[in-house]
């Protein structure tokens, strides 16, 4: 990629919206709301509000726009209807794909392996000789096993069960009584405005650091989050081992050893991301040639 070519990389993602110029090196010149997928009604209308403010920071002409998109993996034709608009608004080679498909090449460089997502939600994406498999990122309702929203969502199912009898005490009871107050306050605080699955969310770190501190239920928990992460890591390759971690409950430190030894035993290799999924937007915003193609919706 020349120095001279500016490449436009946005990571749109459901809570806020990230953009990122390439020349002549690469800086932010964005950040807005985000939109609520492409899968969603008005989901195109949706992206384009939250992308195209970005050009009033930076006007054109770009060389070339790559969008990662929450959404558009199970929504291609959305995909391919906001490359084919984003192209008409920025007289721009445009290129749209799934945020988990640029932050997988972001963090693997392009090559294969798998990334492992364990942030509000949770997905693997594998890529190798196969193929491209996604395991979960299938929302808080039926899938995002071992993510941050199942980490609270089971939370709250403890101290339920423990005020009743119907389970062992644990010190969650009291660590959720001020982010949601007593157990009687529990249904009012699930029926609250707003995304319910960033308020699970929002109770991991107590459970992660309740579990650090060796109590049973959040080590019960805990232990079940690593199990359902290694597994999806492990159904997304049956050939590459390289493991890459990605999300916000791979930032704690005890969680991360325990999801890395668990990775290691059934003969997996933890590494460290290479990029994010800006890295990665801008290498598919250039590189047609990458296994991720198939999943990228072009308007040349």
């Amino acid at each position: 990629m020349s120095s001279d070519r500016r490449v436009i990389a946005v990571d749109l993602g459901k809570s806020r919206c990230r953009v990122v110029m390439s020349a002549p090196n690469r800086r932010p010149v964005f950040q807005g709301v985000g939109a609520p997928g492409l899968a969603a009604a008005r989901g195109v209308d949706a992206a384009l509000a939250a992308i195209l403010p970005f050009a009033a920071d930076a006007p054109g002409p770009f060389a070339a726009v790559a969008v990662g998109a929450a959404g558009a993996w199970a929504a291609p034709a959305a995909a391919s209807t906001l490359a084919e608009r984003l192209r008409t608004a920025l007289a721009s080679r445009v290129a749209v794909t799934s945020d988990v498909v640029t932050a997988h090449a972001g963090a693997l460089a392009g090559g294969e392996g798998v990334l492992l997502i364990a942030g509000t939600g949770a997905a693997a994406l594998g890529v190798d000789g196969d193929g491209i498999r996604l395991v979960d990122g299938w929302g808080p309702e039926l899938g995002d096993f071992g993510s941050g929203s199942w980490f609270g969502r089971e939370a709250l199912r403890a101290v339920l069960r423990a005020s009743v009898g119907l389970g062992p005490r644990t010190a969650l009871t009291d660590l959720v009584r001020e982010p949601v107050g007593s157990v009687d306050e529990v249904q009012r605080w699930l029926a609250h405005d707003g995304p319910l699955a960033r308020r699970l969310a929002s109770l991991a770190p107590l459970v992660l650091d309740s579990a650090a501190e060796d109590d049973p239920v959040a080590l019960e928990i805990a232990r079940e989050a690593v199990r359902l992460l290694v597994a999806s890591a492990s159904a997304a390759s049956t050939r590459s081992h390289d493991v890459a971690l990605h999300g916000g409950l791979t930032e704690h430190r005890w969680f991360r050893a325990r999801l890395e030894d668990a990775l290691r035993a059934v003969g997996r290799t933890p590494v460290s991301p290479r990029g994010d999924a800006l890295d990665g937007a801008l290498l598919l915003a250039d590189r047609a040639d990458l296994p991720h193609e198939r999943f990228v919706h072009r308007a040349e």
